[in-house]
């Protein structure tokens, strides 16, 4: 089964428009749980299982979900650092961590529970943030241009194939300085979409960021914050608002925030100097 055959189910339903009612069928994106387990070497017990997380997903990409939430939780930090994947059993991921990849079983003490609407709930303050290690970023080398910024989420919908067909999903996108949107993922859960993407980055060997931007949907969460820093993102852009939290992390972290993207305007709210405004 495809990726395309198994994110969307086809439902009958009765659709009313004025004073007149049929019945069609209506195209639904999944919406499945997905557990992902990892196998460690614990100095004390020896090789150990464990679950981390279980989230409720859009089938697909589900390898590069479990890696993305993974390094943006900075578990592991390469490719390298993961042994094997197991995707044999329907909803269920194992990832066996390599014997020399170095992880303290603690950090899976703040990993609970998360679902597609928030995602890893529990992250405090950006204390927690400066405790794991993460630096404030340089910023982007060259400015982007504000015209091009404008253009990004015409861009978005064209790799947006599953919200085209049901208009229940968010998407994520990975865009160049230029401009040009290179890929995107889709979702029912925002963070999961933005997991499948640096997911996916760090299959390709590409993380850290440097000069490219990360274009989200919806709106700009704190928690979307933390993932793009982990991937060295300098610039997020949304369609929708930023929370104030994720103001503060880009302020504390330097990325550079836009919000309410579209055609005519944005709002800068963070890295003003990073964005050329006279094209």
């Amino acid at each position: 089964m495809t990726d395309a055959d198994s994110d969307r189910r086809s439902y009958p339903i009765v659709q009313v428009r004025g004073n007149t009612a049929r019945e069609v069928d209506d195209q639904l994106a999944v919406e499945e749980p997905l557990e992902i387990r990892l196998g460690y070497t614990d100095p004390r017990k020896g090789r150990t299982h464990r679950s981390v997380s279980i989230t409720m997903r859009t089938p697909g990409h589900d390898t590069a979900l479990a890696l993305g939430f993974l390094y943006s939780e900075s578990i592991v930090r390469r490719i390298e650092d993961v042994a094997s994947v197991d995707t044999s059993r329907a909803n269920v991921i194992r990832l066996e961590l390599h014997e020399s990849a170095r992880f303290d079983p603690q950090r899976l003490e703040r990993h609970f529970y998360t679902t597609s609407s928030c995602g890893v709930c529990g992250k405090a303050s950006l204390e927690t943030l400066s405790l794991g290690g993460f630096d404030a970023l340089p910023g982007l080398s060259t400015p982007v241009s504000a015209q091009r910024l404008r253009a990004l989420p015409a861009q978005l919908r064209d790799v947006q194939p599953l919200f085209a067909a049901t208009g229940g999903n968010h998407g994520v996108a990975l865009f160049d300085r230029e401009g040009r949107v290179e890929f995107g993922m889709e979702d029912v859960g925002r963070h999961n979409a933005m997991d499948k993407l640096i997911g996916t980055l760090l299959q390709q060997r590409r993380l850290p960021l440097a000069d490219h931007g990360i274009l989200v949907s919806g709106r700009a969460s704190f928690e979307l914050l933390q993932k793009a820093l982990s991937a060295g993102c300098p610039l997020l852009a949304a369609v929708g608002a930023p929370s104030s939290l994720a103001v503060e992390l880009a302020q504390e972290f330097n990325i550079t925030l836009v919000g309410f993207l579209g055609a005519e305007r944005f709002n800068v709210y963070h890295g003003g100097d990073s964005i050329r405004y006279d094209d």
